[in-house]
């Protein structure tokens, strides 16, 4: 099926921001000159988007698979639902324009910092919408403590992500799942117990006969006592 034209001119002109973003900085790179690597009148473009910045917003969304409403997840475990919102990944295809263009995002967003802040909340926010509509079903369900503190949750379940792309990366280059990790701590350490399935219920199993056996034993010394 052949794309309307004006989605076609619209990729063009996203992929020909990012690659002159890339090559020449944010600074050094034009409207004019996106107008005429993309072959789209400057016109056009300005009806799209108000202003470089905002075209470099959508540049950054594209590349980072956040253009278009994440996909809801709901399986019924909460673990396994926080864990594929934690380890999605960003397009394949757009790795080596992330790697070119980070460097240049963070040292304009430091200087730009009205522009940083938007960025983060639209890099961020997908992310925690999905976490929280997550967390208040388990609540909902008697899977999470209904007392669960969200801003405290979500803290824990982003921080080890984060900590992951700034930190790690650097120093370890074999990739590690912070995301998982996470997720599985957050879970054993709030999950309601009877929801726990398997492993909780064999703990709570243990727990059981453990207090039954010392119930035996207490009466057993009272009787020869």
């Amino acid at each position: 099926m052949v794309r309307p034209r004006s989605q076609e001119a619209h990729e063009r002109v996203l992929r020909a921001a990012l690659e002159l973003f890339g090559e020449r900085g944010i600074d050094a790179t034009s409207m004019d000159a996106i107008a005429q690597a993309s072959g789209v009148s400057k016109a056009t473009i300005y009806n799209h988007w108000a202003n470089k910045e905002v075209l470099l917003i959508d540049v950054m969304l594209m590349v980072n698979g956040l253009d278009r409403d994440p996909e809801d997840v709901d399986t019924g475990d909460v673990c396994k639902d926080l864990t594929t919102v934690l380890t999605r990944r960003p397009p394949d295809q757009f790795d080596g324009a992330r790697e070119r263009m980070m460097p240049t995002m963070i040292a304009y967003s430091a200087v730009h910092r009205e522009f940083g802040e938007a960025w983060r909340h639209r890099v961020m926010e997908p992310s925690r919408v999905a976490l929280k509509k997550i967390l208040r079903r388990g609540m909902k369900r008697s899977q999470l403590p209904a007392t669960l503190q969200m801003d405290a949750a979500m803290a824990l379940l982003l921080g080890p992500v984060l900590y992951g792309h700034v930190f790690h990366k650097e120093s370890h280059p074999e990739p590690f799942d912070f995301g998982g990790e996470a997720a599985k701590s957050f879970w054993r350490a709030y999950g309601v117990e009877s929801t726990k399935g398997t492993e909780g219920s064999s703990r709570s199993l243990r727990s059981v006969n453990a207090r039954k056996g010392s119930t035996k034993e207490e009466a057993s010394g009272n009787l020869k006592g």
